[in-house]
């Protein structure tokens, strides 16, 4: 049965009308705009203890501590935000009216469109919360990119964002696929990308943190989840941000590892060419969903499950992994540039090239566009395609980008990537490596 969506603001009342939920509210960057749905729902004085912004930096590090790192929208000052003020409700509010209330503090840190257009619109919210009287914390964080155009949606948006959330803890915490698919209700699409998501305290201690990052994929609210070697999630942007990046694609349902061999080749030539130091490099290996959700069909448990237990696989190798929608090399390049990284390189099979290459796998009236529009998307003077080769099996021939056989009207765009190394062979690999395609 198909669950039914409360309004935003039925969900704040159902909320205020609980007599055991109160808490606090904290709000830095985008005003007050959780705590306001809340107090315009009617009987918020039955949930809030306080509502707070401190938007002066002095203020702000007055009540939480400085941040050394100088950024205010970032996960480490929403940790404190919610330590801080879960801790003032469990310190001072210990009479006997309080004594059947399950306690929480939610709060965000946010930046909104600028006046100018010129910032990147994003921010961290989060609940610390008791799931039974006087039982212990459980949390939720997400991380949320805001997609509107406008400083005053993006501000609405986050109101509705931040009600789904306290929502989603006090009745979906025990159900995480609900939990996830419920915060973006009564949300245009469009509208916000979820980019991460983190749980932790006893009423989540059966839940696979990766299984809900890969939700927000399949759902459509993110594009891809990066997960760390010990295999707990990334926040993309944080872990990406200026850095050195090259990413070795494999397919859904591969059933070997990569080719690790071919793999650490590329990663020293990307060294080489780009003069990359190791400590400044991420090397992801990238698992791609986008061909399961081609099958216009939703994702069951057991595919989400399988893509959390090959991440863990792969993480388990020492290397970072991305789960990913991005069904071509472009997509991929395109995403990563939104980071500004120094350099890119994308490490993939010459068989792919083929198929890029050869007007035979395309409509012929717009083959000419879609090549263009890949290569517009692809390539930019920081991202190259490090090309390992696949043997040819009816040939015996081992096939690099220079035999590589192309469309006759490709062949010049091809050769022009070749002789500037847009796209670059690996070099001095063993023949032993060099697998069938």
């Amino acid at each position: 049965m198909a669950r039914e969506i409360f309004e935003t603001k039925r969900k704040a009342l159902k909320i205020n009308l609980d007599p055991a939920i109160y808490g606090t509210f904290a709000e830095i960057g985008a005003g007050q705009e959780v705590a306001r749905n809340f107090f315009e729902a009617g009987a918020a004085s039955g949930t809030i203890a306080k509502t707070m912004s401190a938007y002066d930096m002095t203020f702000s590090d007055a009540i939480y501590g400085a941040e050394e790192s100088g950024r205010y929208v970032s996960r480490t000052r929403l940790t404190k935000m919610l330590t801080h003020e879960f801790n003032l409700l469990t310190e001072r509010l210990h009479m006997e009216k309080y004594d059947n209330k399950r306690f929480f503090a939610f709060a965000d840190t946010v930046t909104t469109l600028n006046f100018t257009k010129t910032n990147e619109p994003h921010g961290w919210l989060g609940i610390r919360f008791q799931h039974e009287v006087d039982g212990p914390v459980n949390e939720i964080i997400i991380h949320v990119r805001l997609l509107d155009s406008d400083n005053r949606l993006q501000s609405t948006v986050l109101g509705v964002l931040g009600v789904n959330l306290v929502f989603a803890a006090y009745y979906y915490a025990q159900n995480p696929q609900t939990m996830i698919e419920s915060l973006a209700d009564n949300l245009s699409i469009g509208s916000v990308e979820i980019d991460m998501v983190k749980v932790s305290g006893p009423v989540f201690e059966n839940v696979n943190e990766r299984l809900l990052n890969l939700y927000l994929i399949s759902k459509g609210f993110s594009n891809a989840a990066i997960f760390k070697p010990n295999g707990k999630p990334a926040q993309i942007k944080d872990y990406l941000y200026k850095k050195n990046i090259i990413v070795l694609r494999t397919k859904y349902r591969q059933k070997s590892l990569p080719n690790f061999d071919l793999f650490n080749l590329a990663v020293e030539q990307f060294k080489k060419n780009t003069g990359a130091k190791q400590e400044d490099i991420i090397v992801l290996i990238e698992v791609l969903m986008g061909n399961v959700l081609d099958e216009d069909q939703e994702l069951t448990i057991d595919d989400l499950r399988y893509f959390a237990e090959r991440a863990e696989e792969l993480c388990a190798t020492g290397n970072n992994v991305m789960v990913s929608n991005f069904r071509r090399n472009n997509q991929l390049a395109e995403f990563v540039k939104n980071f500004k990284p120094k350099h890119v390189g994308i490490a993939t099979n010459v068989s792919n090239l083929k198929n890029i290459f050869n007007s035979d796998n395309y409509n012929k009236d717009n083959y000419s566009n879609e090549l263009l529009s890949y290569i517009s998307g692809m390539f930019s003077k920081n991202v190259k395609l490090y090309a390992y080769p696949y043997l040819n099996k009816k040939e015996n021939l081992i096939v690099t980008t220079k035999n590589l056989k192309v469309s006759d009207e490709a062949k010049p765009l091809y050769d022009f990537l070749i002789q500037n190394q847009y796209i670059i062979d690996i070099e001095n690999y063993d023949e032993k490596f060099v697998k069938t395609v």
